[in-house]
Parts: structure tokens; sequence; C-alpha cells
């Protein structure tokens, strides 16, 4: 279903990404398509799977008032707490995020690899099995083709925080 590109791993060691990416590229996919981003034109969705095979999904919401706007990232996060999951339980994490069609061929390039903001990586940490992974997948326009994605960079949460504020 979706074309990857493991080979563009950012990291020194090989990642597994355990065969459930398709899964979970969809729900992230699903949700970018209900992103509320009318300042920005950058729908991100995410999609996260818990270490007893749950999937909980989020998109980015936006506000007037920047600050109060959430990413799809958290939205994720705080479904899947409400939900029962708790810190250790976050297996893996797929986000599927670019400008919609109007902004695709503007300032934002062409080789566009989105990752969670500071803020998001460090609640994502608290919540991170040692080994969680998280994918990062480039879909520019109103409604990509499942087809047309494929994997742009795999990370483990540790890489992309690695010294994270935490319980101990």
């Amino acid at each position: 279903m979706y074309k990857r590109r493991v080979d563009k791993l950012n990291s020194d060691t090989e990642i597994e990404v355990r065969g459930y990416e398709d899964e979970l590229l969809a729900a992230a996919l699903a949700a970018r398509g209900s992103a509320y981003c009318p300042y920005s034109s950058f729908a991100v969705g995410a999609a996260l799977m818990t270490s007893d095979g749950r999937i909980f999904s989020g998109c980015n919401v936006e506000n007037a008032s920047y600050g109060l706007t959430v990413c799809a990232e958290r939205n994720a996060l705080f479904a899947a707490v409400a939900g029962g999951m708790r810190p250790g339980e976050l297996a893996m994490l797929a986000l599927v995020g670019g400008p919609l069609a109007e902004q695709a061929d503007s300032s934002y390039g062409t080789e566009l690899t989105i990752t969670p903001c500071g803020a998001c990586r460090q609640v994502l940490a608290e919540f991170a099995a040692p080994d969680c992974i998280v994918l990062a997948v480039d879909a520019s326009g109103a409604a990509p083709a499942e087809d047309a994605l494929e994997v742009a960079a795999a990370y483990r949460m540790s890489e992309l925080l690695p010294f994270a504020f935490g319980l101990q």
C-alpha cells in the first residue's frame, strides 16, 4: 500500500518498523483530513499505537490565539490517555502532514520532512516505550492518495529528544 524508504532512516542503528505501519499511516492520513488549519494551511494527522495494539489518532487544531493551537501529536496522545494508555505504553507514532493544495507550491519548499515540535516531543517522551518509533510522511495537497505516500524518515523517540524531562 505505502512505498517505504526505510533506507532513509535518520539513525545509526537499524529501526524495525514492525509491520503495523500501513494501518497506522492510514489512520494518520484520515485524521489529517479533519485538521482545522485556516491560519497556516498546513494540515497534520497523527496516529499512535499503544503497546497492546490500540490505535488513536488526532489532527492539528489551530486558533486565532496561536498559543492555544494544539498539534496533531498531542491530540492523538491525549485521546490515548483518555482511553487508558499510561507512561511507557506508546509504541509507535506516524505523522502525515504538509501544506494544503493552495499552499503546496509556495514557501514550504519541496523536500519537507515533518517531525514533532519541541512541546510534543516532551509530552510524547513521557509516554513513549524505550523503543518507540516515529514515522514521518510528507503529504502535500488537499487529499493526497494513499498509494502516493512514502515514509520519508523514521526516528527513535530517544533520538528526537535525547534529554527529556521525566519522572525518573
